[in-house]
Order: structure tokens, then sequence, then C-alpha cells
């Protein structure tokens, strides 16, 4: 897809730059290396690690909020659920009760979503004033794809990145299939577009596309690879194909310390939000290992000056 919008080489160049140079939050290439050293003694290895929310779907947002202290974390990509009243700037009172509750858990909305882009310029503008009001980082999106005119415009003029969430099987019995199922298709959608149009993978969906001999390939480690610098998330999740649900880390296909590995190696920097939804109604239990599973892979990297 040609590039229609009217912006300019050098905006768009500085952009880039802004997002190449960790200006936006991402580190540049080469600093790998010196983030496993500088994460040495951190549990986390540097990682922002934290929690969507949407795994306490069936809770209101305190609850969400105050399990996600509990667990040790800081960090949450909110589930527009939990979001009190429309998704406005306009709608001051519901944005400072959601920070205010989360200063109160020591908790910070790094992202938002999965929130909804079409060519409507106008109600995708809201979106972005939202998010300027709320302080986030990236929106996760499920964008249509005649939407991204209107994205190059709007990441160009706020600085916020948009993160296009893939989706496994969809519909009744999983028949039909997301079109952002995989990076191939996003990267080839994106590439002509503002460098922060890019992803947040979801692992768990990648592993539920995989499901033949040929369609390999769309092992999450080959997935963030391929996407390099437009990672701009990650929604860490663990499937168990024959039983069709989510599962701990390590109990499905998920390799967490491949996957660590090949974030460190791409310079990547933000948000590894946690995602378990096999018992919405309790899922306590499944997010502290998903913590704690997390932290045995990053003591398996971190001991190992092989490692990265």
């Amino acid at each position: 897809m040609n590039h229609p919008m009217a912006l300019s080489r050098r905006s768009f160049l500085a952009a880039a730059s802004l997002a190449s140079t960790g200006v936006l939050g991402w580190n540049g290439p080469g600093r790998a290396e010196e983030s496993v050293v500088e994460a040495k003694g951190d549990p986390l290895a540097g990682f922002k690690l934290g929690i969507q929310s949407f795994c306490y779907h069936r809770f209101d947002a305190e609850h969400a909020i105050r399990k996600i202290h509990e667990l040790g974390l800081r960090y949450v990509e909110m589930f527009p659920g939990h979001f009190p009243g429309e998704r406005t700037a306009q709608n001051v009172d519901g944005i400072k009760k959601t920070l205010e509750l989360c200063k109160k858990y020591e908790v910070e909305v790094l992202t938002f979503g999965v929130e909804h882009f079409t060519s409507d310029h106008d109600a995708n503008r809201k979106v972005f004033e939202f998010a300027r009001a709320m302080n986030v980082k990236f929106l996760t999106c499920d964008p249509t794809p005649d939407s991204f005119d209107s994205l190059d415009k709007l990441c160009e003029e706020f600085k916020i990145p948009v993160a296009i969430h893939n989706h496994g099987p969809i519909g009744e019995k999983g028949k039909k299939i997301h079109q952002w199922y995989r990076a191939e298709i996003i990267l080839d959608a994106v590439r002509n577009h503002h460098p922060l149009i890019g992803t947040c993978l979801d692992t768990g969906h990648l592993i539920r596309m995989a499901r033949k001999p040929f369609e390999l390939e769309l092992d999450p480690v080959r997935q963030i690879r391929l996407m390099g610098k437009r990672n701009f998330g990650i929604h860490l999740k663990d499937h168990d194909i024959a039983r069709g649900v989510n599962v701990n880390y390590g109990q499905g296909r998920l390799d967490v310390v491949a996957v660590l590995k090949v974030l460190k190696e791409i310079g990547f920097d933000g948000p590894v939000s946690i995602e378990h939804e096999a018992n919405p109604g309790e899922p306590d239990a499944d997010m502290k290992a998903c913590v704690d599973d997390f932290k045995k892979a990053v003591t398996s990297l971190t001991g190992n000056s092989q490692a990265f």
C-alpha cells in the first residue's frame, strides 16, 4: 500500500529517529548487551512486566489493580472494560478516578486496549486525545485496513504509537481467521506507513494459529524477530493446542526463555503483559504461577553469560 498522506519526509524520518534512539521508550541497536549488564540482580532483568487487566475482567478495576500490586508488579495494560464511562479526554472524572486508583496501588497504566480504529478520523482522534490524557505509552489496537492514513497523521501529531494485536481463530468454533493473525501480514500492511504503527504480538494467539507443520514459522520467536523495532509490546501467553486452553508458562508450546532472549536481541524496551484466560473466575493462582515462571526464566538467562 502506498503512503498517500501529506506527511513530510523530514517529519517521518524524525519520528523514526525518535523511535530508534529510545526517546519514545525503546532502546536503539546495540543496547541489548548493556541491558543485560544493568539487569544483573534484577529479578525481571529490566523487563517491564505487567498484566493485561482483561485477566480480571470478571472483577472491577480496583480488584484488578490491587491484585497486580500484590503480585509485586508495577505495570498494567488496561482493558477498556475497566475504565469508567466514555473513553474520551472530556471524561475528566473517569480519568482522574483511574489515575488515582493506580497511584494508590503504585501501578502505572503503560498502555490501553484493545481499541478499534477505522477510517473515521474524528473518532480515531478522540482515542488519541484520551490516550494523551491518560499518559499511556502506546495503544494496543485492532485497526481496519482503511484506517492507516488516519493513523499516520495521528501518530505524527500525538507521538503515541499504536500496536496491532494479532488474534487467532475467531467466530463460531474458530472457523474464521482474524485479519491480523501473523507478523508477515501486519508488516506488509504497515511497512510504508508511520514507524509508530507496529505490533503488540500475542504469543498465545500465534501458538493457536500454528496448528500444522507448515505453520511452524508462526513460532513466537521468529515472529518477534521479524517485527524487530516495530514490536512495541508483548502479550505473554502460553497455550495447549490439544486442550484448546491457556496454560501456565512451559506447559504448552511457549519457550519463555527464547522469547526473552529475542526481545533483548532486538533491543525491546516495551511492556510485557501477562495474559492467562483459562480461569477468569479464579485467576490468582495462574497469575502468580506466571510471575514465578517468568522470574525463573530470567534467572536461567542472567545466570548464563552466553544467554544473550
